[in-house]
């Protein structure tokens, strides 16, 4: 997974965790935020929180795979940052 380019434009980027299904946004060295995707039936969901406290940020979507699951996962995190 590439970052999108709202993130890349904010030197932030993306790290594939050790259990091969979880992603960090990494800014300054640091994980920020974590995206997991889910199964949600024959399809998947993405779970998004900060890693400082835990808060989760709303991703409802589901995704026919994982990829469009995290996509929109990362698109659910720009929107709430409030960034275009």
């Amino acid at each position: 997974m590439n970052a999108p380019q709202w993130l890349t434009q904010r030197l932030g980027s993306l790290k594939l965790g050790t259990d091969n299904r979880t992603w960090y946004v990494i800014f300054d060295g640091k994980p920020h935020y974590k995206l997991a995707t889910i199964p949600a039936g024959n399809a998947f969901s993405c779970s998004v929180h900060q890693t400082e406290n835990g808060v989760r940020i709303p991703s409802e979507a589901i995704q026919p795979n994982s990829d469009a699951a995290l996509a929109g996962g990362l698109e659910d995190l720009r929107k709430s940052l409030g960034w275009e």
